[in-house]
């Protein structure tokens, strides 16, 4: 099978955009990913492009050139970008296109996602008792697991002062604004044990990776092109405790997708946990980075307490976790969120990240992400 391989990464920064369609961020970073790449437009064979917001977010092309390209629209809750990720791969590792462009864009209204759970095939009760609240979801869930495996306040807070530290030194992050663990911690409870600074916020971005046949890398760029290693995507299994689910059957719990998906891209990658130097992983909130640790392999239940407050997951840590500042620092417009990480580790690996660089040489990243009803998406890459 051919290997995909990125060569061009392009990201519109994320905030609050005022008069600016979700379209032309989109068409913004394209165009920043295509200088990456070295390619124009029109050498585009085929792509995939993802939104939450935007209806036909395949109508980009009327911005970048009308081309005859096939640009799928796809969508896949928080999983999107890492659906459009896999499907530009896997389009280049089958031999149907040699050159491809995973699109995602999102500009979403303030406040938390609202939704008819009817949409979703959840009864209206489930509405009504506030569980359809991923905020509401989020908080339960991290209570149980702080009572399981001995997580403390003070970590959450950690993980939350971490991520706005690194947001702090990425020039295209939403809140740059450095917070204590003092600050975090004396904000107001929204969903307990979970506080206001410990939640991401919707908001709006856009990003684009181009990818290529590896053997043909050279034609296009004389950067070093980042091996796709690994695509996996899950979702949830019967008896799963996830953000649509409003019961669980009694017995052994049944692992999250993301542990399904994770281990499905380590045997792919042919690789372990241990061999990865960089993760970006989905912090809806402070508690979800926490438990996605474990999840993805990088620890054991209950070992983040103590590797937390070691700082093994700065910066200058054994495992550097979400050195662009993660959602919490840069909010989350769904279909651009996981190719932010993407670009992330792209600039990690090439080792062009500026302040917020991974000391030595890193050489496997990796990233994941989640979303409802219970949808898990990682991506394996090194140099």
């Amino acid at each position: 099978m051919t290997e995909a391989v990125i060569i061009g990464t392009g990201l519109h920064p994320f905030g609050r955009f005022p008069g600016k369609p979700a379209m032309d961020m989109g068409a913004d970073a394209v165009r920043m990913a295509l200088a990456d790449a070295g390619v124009n437009w029109p050498q585009i064979q085929g792509g995939y492009v993802g939104s939450f917001e935007v209806a036909n977010p395949d109508a980009i092309v009327g911005r970048l050139g009308l081309t005859g390209v096939p640009l799928r629209g796809v969508f896949n809750g928080c999983a999107t970008a890492g659906t459009a990720v896999a499907m530009a791969a896997r389009a280049i590792e089958t031999g149907e296109h040699d050159l491809t462009i995973a699109i995602g864009m999102d500009k979403h209204p303030r406040g938390a996602f609202a939704a008819d759970p009817s949409v979703a095939g959840i009864p209206s009760w489930y509405g009504q008792t506030g569980l359809f609240l991923t905020t509401h979801f989020f908080g339960m869930k991290i209570n149980r697991y702080m009572h399981d495996h001995g997580i403390s306040h003070e970590t959450l807070a950690r993980v939350a002062a971490k991520n706005f530290g690194n947001a702090a030194g990425n020039e295209k992050a939403w809140r740059r604004t450095p917070l204590t663990v003092e600050e975090i911690l004396a904000s107001p409870v929204l969903n307990y044990p979970l506080r206001q600074f410990m939640y991401c916020g919707p908001d709006e971005g856009a990003a684009a990776v181009v990818m290529c046949r590896a053997d043909q890398a050279h034609k296009y760029t004389t950067t070093t092109p980042i091996r796709v290693r690994a695509t996996a995507l899950r979702s949830r299994r019967f008896g799963a405790f996830e953000v649509q689910s409003p019961s669980v059957p009694v017995g052994e719990p049944v692992p999250s997708p993301t542990v399904d998906a994770s281990r499905a891209a380590y045997e792919q990658a042919g690789i372990g946990p241990e061999d990865v130097d960089i993760a970006q992983l989905q912090d809806t909130d402070a508690g979800s980075e926490i438990i996605h640790m474990a999840e993805n392999g990088l620890c054991k239940d209950g070992e983040q307490e103590r590797l937390i407050a070691e700082g093994a997951t700065e910066i200058g840590g054994r495992l550097p976790v979400n050195t662009d500042g993660g959602l919490l620092g840069n909010g989350e417009p769904i279909g651009a969120s996981g190719l932010r990480q993407i670009h992330e580790i792209v600039l990690q690996l090439r080792g062009t990240a500026g302040t917020r660089q991974v000391p030595g040489t890193p050489r496997v990243g990796y990233t994941h992400l989640y979303g409802a009803p219970g949808v898990s998406a990682v991506t394996i890459l090194s140099t």
